[in-house]
Formats: structure tokens, sequence, C-alpha cells
């Protein structure tokens, strides 16, 4: 296992800002139910694990995406840490909307980045990947080469990797869905029996629980 996405994945447990309940499912706003639950917007309030996020997102572009010129964040969960991300390697930064506001100048993209500009965006989890790659296609179409894309989190469901594969964006993250499962059961967050369940549902989400 990863180093990083372990050390990773305790920092997240520790803080809650991962939870997981197999015996008492979520429901998330896509309606689906699921066992596992992924907040890193909370690690925005630790200044000690905020840092931490910034630092390793900044090296990860550094040494995967050395052509990198400007960092795009995605809306809303992904515009704190993107803009810190973009100030430690001191890069223009921008963030995409989930949809061009309705009034005003009508922006899709908030911020100005150079002219073809090359682009790492900035997502702070991955579930379907729908979102995130929508980011991708709008700087695209508004003339910005994406080099790929950073994020504290995946899920690693098959349908976001398909995706992913098929838009051409390499995806480098933090730590994932092995690495969490691995430190829960160690630390005894969840039981052996419950690793199954994770796994069942990991492999479809859209229809767990039904």
């Amino acid at each position: 296992m990863n180093k990083l996405a372990t050390i990773f994945a305790e920092k997240l447990l520790e803080v809650k800002a991962i939870k997981l309940q197999p015996t008492e499912p979520f429901t998330w706003a896509s309606g689906w139910l699921s066992p596992f639950y992924c907040d890193n917007r909370k690690t925005l309030s630790y200044p000690a694990l905020r840092s931490f996020v910034k630092i390793e997102l900044a090296r990860i572009i550094a040494e995967e995406f050395p052509e990198a010129t400007a960092v795009a964040g995605v809306a809303t969960g992904a515009i704190a840490q993107g803009a810190l991300v973009a100030d430690q390697l001191g890069m223009p930064f921008a963030y995409v909307r989930s949809k061009a506001k309705d009034h005003g100048m009508q922006n899709l993209i908030e911020g100005t980045l150079p002219e073809g500009a090359k682009v790492v965006v900035v997502e702070d989890l991955i579930s379907t990947g729908g979102s995130s790659l929508k980011a991708v296609e709008a700087l695209r179409a508004a003339g910005f080469e994406v080099v790929g894309m950073v994020a504290s989190y995946t899920y690693g469901f098959p349908v976001a990797e398909e995706a992913f594969k098929e838009a051409r964006v390499r995806l480098v993250t933090l730590t994932d869905y092995e690495a969490v499962c691995e430190v829960a059961l160690q630390t005894g967050y969840i039981q052996k029996e419950h690793v199954a369940l994770l796994n069942e549902w990991r492999a479809n989400p859209s229809e767990w629980g039904k």
C-alpha cells in the first residue's frame, strides 16, 4: 500500500472527514444509498492538515505534471484547496462552476488564466467523475490544455475510471478507497465482516441497498 495513501487515510478518519457506516447507510444527493461518506472540506478546518493537503497536492503536481502552468479548482468543494495549491506553486488560479451564472457576465470559469495555459485541475473527491470531467470540458472549450487532475480522494468506481479513460484525463490522488478500508480495518473502525459489504457496494453503488 502506498505510504502517503495510508497516512492521509489515517488523517481523514481521525478528523471524521470520512465516515463508514456499513449497517446504517447514508443517502447521497444522487439518491444512492452508501455505507461510506467523505467530506474533504473538513480538512480546511485543521491548519496542520490543511497545510499537509496543500503541500502534498502541490508536490504531486510538480512531480507528475511538471508542464503545468496554471491551476483550476472545481466548484465548490475544491475552490479553497485549489487556491491554496496554486499559491504554493506560484501559479495563476481560476475555478470552474457546475453551470454558468444566470446573471452578470454569466461566467462558467471564474478568474483569468493565461492564454494557452496548461492546466492541472484540483478536485476534492472523485465519485462518478461526472462533475469533475465537466470542468475539464469547460476548460478545454475555453482553449486551455488540461494536463491532468489531482484530488484528495477517489472511491475508484469502475464508471469513473472508464470516464477518465475516455476523456483522456490522468488522475492522481492522495488516497483512495482501498487505503481507507485497510486503515479502518486495522484500527477497528470497521470489522472484518464489513469489508465484503463495502466491496459489494463499490462494485455497483447505484443499485446497492435497493
